[in-house]
């Protein structure tokens, strides 16, 4: 009944008869089902506000943050953490994906993994949580024993927590500083939370890691400028940045971002300011790494 009773295990009344659909009436009921889910992240931005500026403050101070799911919720985690390094330029310790399982639970479902609340508390412990950090504990139902026993340890141990759900009242929002949950409604296919729960959830988790991202002074206007540009396609797109920000030809961006290692910051103040490498660093260390705040340092002399 504890199941049975939750939102995300409901039947959806317009997919009754989904079975008998066409393919296209299928595709299409699918589709306004999933309008519905911009709706519902919608009317819980202030709540993903609370989260990020808390955020924002943990890893300012050398805090790191973890999410922590199992099966699709930790797979969402490990797509977003994972590309938070190629595009930001973070170290890989900063934003983690603690889940059930293990790694390979990414690639091959461990469903009987996320049965063991001790299990999310011993796996979050393994990674040294301090004080300094952030957990977010995702699970579309509200109510899967892993991500809870890392949320429990991680308010025992002074670490900001945060859930993530898809149910009104969930379990999981009981162990939680910030609770944050996006009711999408019953699945298209009863249960199957891969769907809108799902993607309500990447959304909440790029809206997080991006507005993140963007305050600690790794975007200048809309631009990527901490890329680590480790490819041609991310090379071409640090010069491409630096052309649009600056209005230099292709060759000069290109000389400056080789003088640079290909790092964007430095090679954007280098040539907004006219000023040497060494003093673009430097300007950039004294302002905590924010592009547009070390080029304005120099509008004094």
């Amino acid at each position: 009944m504890e199941l049975t009773n939750l939102t995300t295990e409901q039947r959806n009344q317009n997919s009754m008869n989904l079975d008998q659909m066409s393919t296209f009436e299928m595709l299409k009921l699918i589709n306004e089902e999933d309008k519905k889910v911009a709706e519902a992240v919608e009317i819980v931005l202030h709540k993903v506000e609370v989260a990020v500026e808390r955020i924002v403050v943990a890893l300012s101070n050398g805090g790191r943050l973890f999410y922590v799911g199992a099966g699709t919720s930790g797979r969402l985690g490990v797509m977003d953490a994972s590309e938070c390094p190629p595009t930001f330029m973070t170290p890989a310790e900063m934003i983690q994906t603690v889940m059930a399982g293990g790694n390979n639970a990414f690639f091959q479902a461990a469903e009987g993994s996320e049965d063991h609340e001790a299990q999310g508390k011993v796996d979050l412990k393994s990674r040294n949580l301090t004080k300094k950090d952030v957990v977010i504990g995702i699970t579309a139902s509200g109510r899967t024993p892993y991500p809870i026993g890392a949320l429990k340890f991680a308010q025992k141990m002074g670490a900001y927590a945060i859930s993530l759900s898809c149910n009104k009242d969930s379990l999981i929002s009981r162990y939680a500083d910030c609770e944050i949950e996006v009711v999408v409604g019953p699945e298209v296919l009863t249960g199957s939370t891969r769907m809108k729960a799902a993607t309500s959830h990447k959304m909440i988790l790029n809206m997080i890691s991006t507005t993140t991202m963007v305050k600690l002074g790794k975007v200048y206007e809309n631009l990527m400028v901490d890329v680590h540009a480790s490819n041609y396609k991310l090379k071409e797109r640090a010069k491409q940045n630096i052309i649009e920000i600056t209005n230099v030809s292709y060759e000069i961006a290109e000389e400056v971002l080789n003088q640079t290692n290909h790092e964007v910051k430095p090679a954007i103040v280098m040539i907004k300011a006219g000023v040497t490498l060494e003093e673009a660093k430097e300007a950039l260390s004294t302002s905590n790494g924010y592009a547009r705040t070390a080029i304005e340092t120099f509008s004094n002399y």
